[in-house]
C-alpha cells in the first residue's frame, strides 16, 4: 500500500491511483494546493501494485539522447502561437493525420490545468503553448491504454515525470505509442494559481477568455505573460514581462514549486521519453543564423521511434550535441533548490489577504543582497563616468 511520508518523494503523477483495481486510491490537494494519493484502507486489498508502479521508489535508468537539433517549425503563424520552436503541432498532425489520439495538457473551466486528448488538430489547439500549472492526470493513462490495445497511434506529451508514470502504468513497450516530454524547470502549485486568478480577475474565473504564459509579442527571449478578461462589458488585456508578473517571478525563483521538483527522479532522460523538446536558450551563441527571437526548439531524439517520427521536410533544423544545448539548459539534469522563503510563504497563503503582496514580500532582497546591488550600481556608474570623461564628455 502506498504511503508517502515525505512529500520529497512524490511527484504526484497519479500511476498508483490509476493502476488501483479496486479503485481505492484517490488523489487530494494538501495545504499548498499539491495533489497526493490517500488510501481507503478498507477497500484496499494490498496487492502491491500502486508500489510497484511508483516511479519514485523504481525510478529508471539515465539515457543520453541519440541525436540533438536546434529546429524550427517551417510554417511561421504555427511558430508564433508556440512557445518555441513549434515541434509539437508537427508531431501532433502527423498522429492526427494517422488516424491517433494525442494526449496533452489544456486549460479547464475553471483555468486549471488538465492532462487531456484530442482526435482533431482543432482539438490540439488547447495543448500548445507552455503552461506553468501541474497538470491533473484524471483519467489520461487509462484512456491512452484503452487507445493503445485498440491499436490506434498515441502521441502522449507531458512533464518528465507524467511521461514516466505512464511507461510504468502500461508495464510494457507499445510500437504505437510515441512518448513527448519538455525539460521542466518544476510544476507550480495550482492553489496558488487559483489564489492569483482570484485576486487578478475580479468578474470571476468565467470572465477569462485567453492566458498566455509565453506570449512572443515582445520576442521570444523577452516574452510575457498575457490573460484576456471580460470586465463591465469591455475585454481587458493584462500583459507584462515575465520578470514583472507576480506568479511568473515566483515560479521562476523556485518559491512555488512541488516539493519533489528540487529533487527530481525523471531528469537525464529518466523519464524514457521518445523526444524531448525544448527552448534552445543560447542559441544566439551557439548558431547564431538560428536565432531571429521568434522561437527556436531544442529538440533532443532520445529513440528510433523518435527520430522517424518526425517529418523534416517542413522542420528547419540544424545537429548539436548535447553538452552544447544542456550548457544552456541546466533543468535537463539538475533540480532547482528551494527557494528560502518558501516555507514561509506556503505557511501564510491562507491567512493572507494578497497573494501578490505575500509574492512581493518574500521575493524581496535581504538586506545583503540589496546592498550587493547597490555595490554594483555603483560600480556600473563609476565606469560609465569614467569613460565619459576619457571621452571629453
Amino acid at each position: 500500500m502506498i504511503n508517502i511520508t515525505d512529500k520529497h518523494n512524490c511527484c504526484g503523477c497519479s500511476t498508483c491511483a490509476s493502476i488501483c483495481p479496486k479503485h481505492c486510491i484517490m488523489m487530494q490537494a494538501d495545504n499548498e494546493g499539491f495533489l497526493y494519493p490517500v488510501v481507503n484502507e478498507a477497500d484496499c486489498i494490498d496487492c502491491g501494485l500502486c508500489e510497484k508502479v511508483c516511479h519514485e521508489l523504481h525510478p529508471f535508468e539515465e539515457r543520453k539522447p541519440q541525436k540533438v537539433y536546434a529546429a524550427i517549425n517551417k510554417d511561421e503563424e504555427i511558430r508564433l502561437k508556440s512557445s518555441s520552436g513549434g515541434i509539437f503541432h508537427l508531431l501532433a498532425e502527423k498522429t492526427i493525420t494517422e488516424g491517433g489520439v494525442v494526449f496533452g495538457a489544456r486549460f479547464d473551466e475553471q483555468w486549471q490545468v488538465v492532462i487531456d486528448y484530442a482526435e482533431t488538430m482543432e482539438g490540439v489547439k488547447a495543448f500548445m503553448g507552455s503552461k506553468y500549472v501541474q497538470a491533473r492526470m484524471e483519467t489520461a493513462y487509462i484512456d491512452a491504454k484503452r487507445f493503445l490495445s485498440e491499436g490506434r497511434k498515441v502521441l502522449f506529451s507531458g512533464t518528465p515525470c507524467q511521461i514516466a508514470g505512464l511507461h510504468h502504468f502500461l508495464r510494457k513497450p507499445y510500437d504505437n505509442l510515441l512518448t513527448v516530454d519538455i525539460i521542466c524547470h518544476g510544476t507550480p502549485s495550482p492553489k496558488v494559481w487559483s489564489r492569483y486568478l482570484d485576486e487578478v480577475v475580479t468578474a470571476g474565473r468565467k470572465a477569462i477568455n485567453d492566458v498566455q504564459f509565453r506570449n512572443k509579442s515582445n520576442g521570444w527571449k523577452a516574452f510575457n505573460f498575457m490573460m484576456e478578461y471580460n470586465k463591465d462589458e469591455q475585454t481587458v488585456s493584462l500583459c507584462s514581462h515575465h520578470q514583472q508578473n507576480h506568479f511568473m517571478r515566483a515560479f521562476l525563483r523556485d518559491m512555488i514549486l512541488r516539493p519533489s521538483c528540487y529533487q527530481c527522479q525523471a531528469k537525464s532522460g529518466r523519464s524514457h521519453s521518445d523526444i524531448t523538446i525544448a527552448d534552445f536558450w543560447g542559441i544566439n551563441t551557439e548558431i547564431p543564423d538560428m536565432d531571429d527571437d521568434k522561437g527556436t526548439g531544442l529538440v533532443l531524439v532520445n529513440t528510433n521511434k523518435g527520430q522517424v517520427s518526425l517529418d523534416w521536410r517542413n522542420i528547419t533544423f540544424k545537429e548539436t550535441t548535447a553538452e552544447t544545448a544542456i550548457r544552456h539548459n541546466p533543468a535537463y539534469s539538475r533540480s532547482v533548490a528551494a527557494h528560502p522563503k518558501r516555507t514561509e510563504f506556503f505557511a501564510s497563503l491562507d491567512t493572507t489577504e494578497s497573494v501578490n503582496s505575500l509574492i512581493l514580500y518574500c521575493l524581496r532582497p535581504t538586506l545583503k543582497q540589496r546592498l550587493r546591488m547597490s555595490l554594483s550600481s555603483c560600480k556600473q556608474l563609476m565606469k560609465r563616468m569614467l569613460k565619459s570623461v576619457m571621452r571629453g564628455g
